[in-house]
C-alpha cells in the first residue's frame, strides 16, 4: 500500500426532510448566494423547501447553471458576488451545480485577472468562499470532494481544478429529490458513480486489501440497485443506497494508499467538450476500450473484479478479465446507456486525432496509473470506441 494522507472535512447530512437543518448549518449573519440550474427545484418543491429554511437569512439568487458549468455564465455570478458582497455560497443542484459554485469558491478570492487561470495552470485552492450543498442529483460525488469540472464553449474545453479550500462545509442528502428525477439522468448517476470507482479501483493490486473492498462494495451495491433505482425512484431503500454510494464513490476514501487511473475521464471530457455528449455516457464510450487496449496492465485487477463483483469464478486470469469487460459493458447498456461514439454522432472521424493534438498542445505527455499512456495511444483508443 502507498503512503498517504486523508482528510474529508464536509459533512454529511443524510436522510428524510433533512433540507430544513439548512438554518443550523450557515452563519446567521452570513449573504448567501443561492445557486441552481435549469429550475426543477421550483416544480419538485426543493425550493420551496430551501426557501423556508432560510427564511431568517440574506439571500441573493441565481439560476441557470446549465448542465456542464459554463464558464462564461459562472462570471456572471462571479460579478453578482463581486457586487452584493456575497459571504456565503449554497448549491442546490446535482455535480454541475456544486463543481460551478467551487470554481466560485475559489475565483471570489482570486488575485489574479483572469480566473480561467485557476484552470489552464492547475492552481490549486487552499482557500475558498465557504460554501454548502443541497444534492438534488446523485451522481458526481461533488458533494463530498474538492474537485470541480468547468466548460468553456467558446474554446470547447472542459478542465478540471481542486484544492483543499474547495471541499464543502457541509452537505444535505435526501434520497427522496430523486423521485422527480428523469430515467436519463438517473442512468448517467449511476454510470457516472461506477466508473469513478472503476478508475481508482482497476489499475493494479499493490496490497491495499481495504480500499478493494471498499471499492468492490460500492460497486456490487450500485449493480444490485440499479435496475430498482431505474424501476422505481420513490423506492427510498433503493435511492438511499444509491445516494451514499455515489457519494462514497469519490470522496477520496477509496483513493487513497492505491494507484489511480482517471485516464478515461481525460478522455471522456474532451467527447462532452467537443460534441456536448453527456459526461456519464462519454465514461462509457471509452472504459470498455480502455481496458481492451490496457488489457496486459490490468488483467490482474480484471479478473480480480469478475470473481468478486461479477462472481466469475471459472477460467483463466485472462479469460476472467476479458469476461470482466464483456459484463462491465453489458451492465452499461442494461442502463440504456450505449458504448460506441458513432452512436452519438456521424462526426466522428478525425475525433480520436483531435484528442491527441488537445492532450499534446496541453503538454499532457503520459496519462493512467503507470504514466505510460501517450497521446498516440490515446488516439488509439478513442478509435476503438468508434
Amino acid at each position: 500500500m502507498n503512503n498517504f494522507e486523508f482528510k474529508n472535512p464536509t459533512k454529511i447530512i443524510f436522510g428524510k426532510n433533512t433540507i430544513e437543518k439548512l438554518a443550523n448549518e450557515i452563519p446567521k449573519d452570513a449573504k448567501v448566494l443561492l445557486l441552481y440550474g435549469g429550475g426543477s427545484i421550483k416544480k419538485n418543491g426543493i425550493y420551496d423547501q430551501v426557501k423556508t429554511a432560510l427564511s431568517n437569512v440574506d439571500v441573493v439568487e441565481f439560476g441557470g447553471i446549465p448542465a456542464n458549468p459554463e464558464y462564461a455564465k459562472l462570471m456572471e455570478a462571479l460579478k453578482v458576488i463581486k457586487d452584493e458582497n456575497i459571504t456565503y455560497l449554497l448549491a442546490v443542484g446535482g455535480g454541475s451545480v456544486i463543481d460551478g459554485t467551487k470554481f466560485l469558491s475559489a475565483a471570489a478570492l482570486y488575485d489574479g485577472d483572469t480566473p480561467w487561470d485557476i484552470l489552464t495552470q492547475n492552481i490549486r485552492t487552499e482557500k475558498g468562499m465557504p460554501f454548502g450543498t443541497v444534492l438534488t442529483l446523485p451522481a458526481t460525488g461533488s458533494e463530498m470532494n474538492s474537485g470541480a469540472v468547468i466548460t468553456r464553449a467558446e474554446t470547447k474545453e472542459k478542465r478540471t481544478m481542486g484544492g483543499p479550500g474547495l471541499f464543502p462545509e457541509f452537505s444535505i442528502l435526501d434520497p427522496q429529490v430523486i423521485a422527480s428525477i428523469p430515467q436519463r439522468q438517473l442512468a448517467n448517476g449511476l454510470m457516472d458513480s461506477f466508473t469513478h470507482v472503476l478508475e481508482q479501483y482497476m489499475t493494479y493490486p499493490i496490497g491495499a486489501l481495504l480500499q478493494d473492498r471498499f471499492a468492490e462494495s460500492i460497486l456490487q451495491t450500485i449493480i444490485e440497485i440499479a435496475p430498482k433505482v431505474l424501476k422505481d425512484p420513490t423506492d427510498y431503500k433503493a435511492a438511499s443506497n444509491f445516494m451514499w454510494s455515489c457519494t462514497m464513490a469519490l470522496n477520496g476514501l477509496i483513493q487513497k494508499g492505491v494507484p489511480n487511473d482517471w485516464a478515461v475521464h481525460a478522455m471522456g471530457h474532451e467527447l462532452t467538450a467537443l460534441f456536448g455528449i453527456d459526461h456519464a455516457r462519454t465514461l462509457a464510450i471509452i472504459a470498455p476500450s480502455h481496458y481492451k487496449f490496457n488489457f496486459e496492465a490490468k488483467k490482474e485487477k480484471l479478473a480480480q473484479y469478475a470473481e468478486r463483483v461479477w462472481n466469475i469464478t471459472e477460467g483463466s486470469t485472462d479469460d476472467k478479465a476479458y469476461v470482466a469487460i464483456e459484463k462491465t459493458t453489458e451492465f452499461f447498456h442494461e442502463l440504456g446507456i450505449k458504448t460506441k461514439l458513432s452512436e452519438y454522432t456521424e462526426d466522428y472521424e478525425g475525433t480520436a486525432e483531435e484528442i491527441a493534438k488537445r492532450f499534446i498542445d496541453r503538454g499532457w505527455k503520459t496519462l493512467g496509473e503507470h504514466q505510460t499512456l501517450s497521446p498516440d495511444k490515446v488516439e488509439k483508443i478513442v478509435k476503438m470506441a468508434y
